[in-house]
C-alpha cells in the first residue's frame, strides 16, 4: 500500500477552506474511486485524471486508488481538484516526489489533454493560500485575477506537465504580472446636474459619512443621475477592500474588470428576487448586496421591488453581511454597501407635483407608499424630496463638478477614520455617543424633533451620526445645534398621504 497527499482548496464562502486530497494504491482490482462527500463533477475527475496523465506520457498506475478528500463532511463541486488529485496519484505512484508538495497547493481543471483550465472561485483560495504561508500552482488563464494580490507566492501552468517538471526540480513556472488598475469609470459628473441644491447637498453629507439616501420625487427630476454619481464622490478604496470585493466577483464568476479597483456601483432592476439580490442558488453565490460589498447598491422604483425582497435587506443594512442558510449549510457572505434608492411619491408619480396634476386616488397612494415597512426606511438615514423646479435651457450654467466635492469628502472622511476607524454611519451605539452628542441646546432640539415627529431611538441616532458627518465636512470640532437641524431637515418626511 503507498499513500501520498497533495493540498487543494475548497469552495466555501470567502473561506475557501482547506482540503486534504489523500491517495492510497493498494492491491485489488484496478479503478479509480474518490470519497469525501463529492459531487457528480468531482467524480468525473477520475476519467479527466486518467486521460490527462496518459496525453502527458507518464503511467497511469494499473492498481487499486482511493482518493479520500478530506475533511469528509465538507461538500465539494467542480473540477478545481483535479490537479490535486492527479499530482496525487502520481506521488503515490513514484513519479513525483512527495517530499516537494508540503508546502505546495494545487488549484486547476484538467482537460483530456493535460490542459489546465481556469476555475471560478479563485481568488478566495488565493487570499487563503497567502494566509498560510503556501506556494499556489493555478491555470495560466487565471493570470490576470491572480495578479490582484500581492505578496503571495503563485505560479502559472497551462498544462500538466509543467506542473510534473516544477515538481520534480526539472524545471519553473512563472509568476503573475501584477494587474494594474485602468482609469475610473468614464464619468458621470455632478456639472452635468442642474439645480437640485438640496440632493445634492444631501448627496455630498451622504459621501462624506457612508449614509444611506432615498430621493423622492416626480419622473425626470434626475434622481437617477444623482445616484449615479454618487461614486464618483466616494474615496477611492483601499488594497484590501479592492481585493476582497474582486473575491465575491470571483465567487460569482466574473473575471476582474479593468476597473477593478474603484468602487463597485450595482443597480438591480426592481423585478430582481430576494436569491438574486442577497445570494442563493442549491451552492450560494453571493448576490447584488454582496457584488456592491464596499461600493453602491442602486435600487430604482423602491416600491417596485417585491416587500420580502425589500424585507431581507434589513440584515445586511444593519450588520454588514449576509447570511444564506441552507439545509446543510450557512454561507456568510459581506454585504457593507451603501444604498441608494429612488421612487415616485405615488403610482402615477405626480402626487405634490405643481406642473402637472396627480390621478391616484389618496388609497392607491396610501397602498403603494406602505409597500416599504417603517423599520426598512428606518434605516434609511437620508430622505430627500426632489421637485422639478423651473427649467431655463442654455441660460443656468453647470454647478460644481465632481472634483471638488471629492475633496471635500475625502478630507472628511479622513477625520472620521482617524477619530474612529471608520465612517459615521457605522458608528455603533457607544460610539454614537461618545463623538456625537451635541451641546444642550442641540439635545434640546433633537428631543422636541423626536417628540413631535416620533422618532425611534434608531431613527435618533441616525440622525446624530448624519449631524456628525455635516460637523465634519464644516471642519467643526463638535457637533452644534445647527448640524443637527440640518440633519432633521435631510430626514424629511416626503412621503406623505394626502387626506381622503
Amino acid at each position: 500500500m503507498r499513500l501520498a497527499c497533495t493540498v487543494t482548496r475548497g469552495e466555501f464562502g470567502l473561506e475557501a477552506p482547506e482540503v486534504s486530497v489523500e491517495v492510497c494504491l493498494s492491491g485489488g482490482l484496478p479503478g479509480l474511486g474518490i470519497v469525501g462527500l463529492a459531487e457528480t463533477t468531482v467524480k468525473e475527475s477520475r476519467e479527466r485524471v486518467r486521460a490527462a496523465i496518459g496525453q502527458c506520457g507518464l503511467k497511469f498506475p494499473n492498481r487499486r486508488i482511493v482518493v479520500n478528500l478530506a475533511p469528509a463532511d465538507l461538500p465539494k463541486s467542480g473540477g478545481r481538484f483535479d490537479l490535486a488529485i492527479a499530482t496525487g496519484i502520481l506521488a503515490a505512484s513514484g513519479q513525483v516526489p512527495a517530499e516537494r508538495l508540503g508546502g505546495i497547493e494545487l488549484l486547476g481543471e484538467l482537460g483530456f489533454t493535460g490542459a489546465l483550465r481556469p476555475i471560478a472561485g479563485l481568488l478566495p483560495a488565493l487570499l487563503a493560500a497567502r494566509r498560510a504561508g503556501r506556494t499556489v500552482v493555478v491555470p495560466a488563464a487565471c493570470a490576470t485575477e491572480a495578479g490582484l494580490l500581492r505578496g503571495a507566492d503563485i505560479r502559472l501552468a497551462d498544462q500538466l506537465l509543467p506542473v510534473l517538471r516544477f515538481l520534480q526540480g526539472a524545471g519553473t513556472l512563472p509568476m503573475p504580472a501584477a494587474c494594474v488598475a485602468g482609469p475610473p469609470p468614464p464619468g458621470e459628473d455632478l456639472r452635468d446636474i442642474h439645480g437640485q441644491h438640496l440632493a445634492r447637498r444631501a448627496l455630498e453629507i451622504a459621501a462624506a459619512g457612508g449614509h444611506n439616501i432615498l430621493f423622492v420625487g416626480p419622473p425626470g427630476t434626475g434622481k437617477s443621475m444623482l445616484a449615479r454619481r454618487l461614486p464618483g464622490l466616494l474615496p477611492p478604496m483601499t488594497e484590501e477592500e479592492a481585493v476582497e470585493s474582486a473575491a465575491l466577483g470571483s465567487l460569482a464568476g466574473h473575471a476582474p474588470p479593468r476597473v477593478w479597483a474603484w468602487r463597485p456601483f450595482r443597480a438591480p432592476h426592481h423585478t430582481a428576487t430576494t436569491a438574486s439580490l442577497v445570494g442563493g442558488g442549491s451552492w450560494p453565490r453571493p448576490g447584488e448586496v454582496s457584488l456592491a460589498h464596499h461600493g453602491v447598491l442602486f435600487l430604482d422604483e423602491l416600491p417596485e421591488f417585491a416587500r420580502a425582497t425589500l424585507e431581507a435587506l434589513r440584515e445586511p443594512l444593519e450588520t454588514g453581511h449576509i447570511a444564506v442558510a441552507r439545509a446543510a449549510r450557512t454561507v456568510e457572505f459581506p454585504a457593507r454597501f451603501q444604498l441608494v434608492a429612488a421612487m415616485n411619491p405615488c403610482p402615477c408619480g405626480y402626487h405634490g407635483d405643481l406642473a402637472r396634476p396627480c390621478r391616484c386616488a389618496p388609497e392607491q397612494i396610501r397602498r403603494y407608499q406602505e409597500r416599504l415597512s417603517g423599520p426598512f426606511l428606518d434605516r434609511i438615514d437620508l430622505r430627500i424630496p426632489v421637485s422639478r423646479g423651473e427649467i431655463h435651457l442654455g441660460d443656468d450654467g453647470p454647478g460644481e463638478s465632481s472634483a471638488p466635492v471629492a475633496g471635500r469628502v475625502g478630507r472628511a472622511r479622513d477625520i472620521q477614520l482617524a477619530r474612529a476607524g471608520m465612517p459615521n454611519a457605522r458608528l455603533p451605539a457607544p460610539g454614537v455617543r461618545h463623538w456625537c452628542l451635541p451641546a444642550a441646546d442641540g439635545l434640546r432640539l433633537l428631543e422636541q424633533a423626536a417628540a413631535r415627529l416620533q422618532l425611534s431611538r434608531r431613527a435618533c441616532d441616525s440622525v446624530l451620526r448624519v449631524a456628525r458627518t455635516v460637523a465634519d465636512l464644516a471642519g467643526a470640532p463638535a457637533v452644534a445645534s445647527a448640524h443637527v437641524a440640518e440633519a432633521l431637515s435631510l430626514r424629511t418626511r416626503c412621503l406623505r398621504t394626502p387626506a381622503a
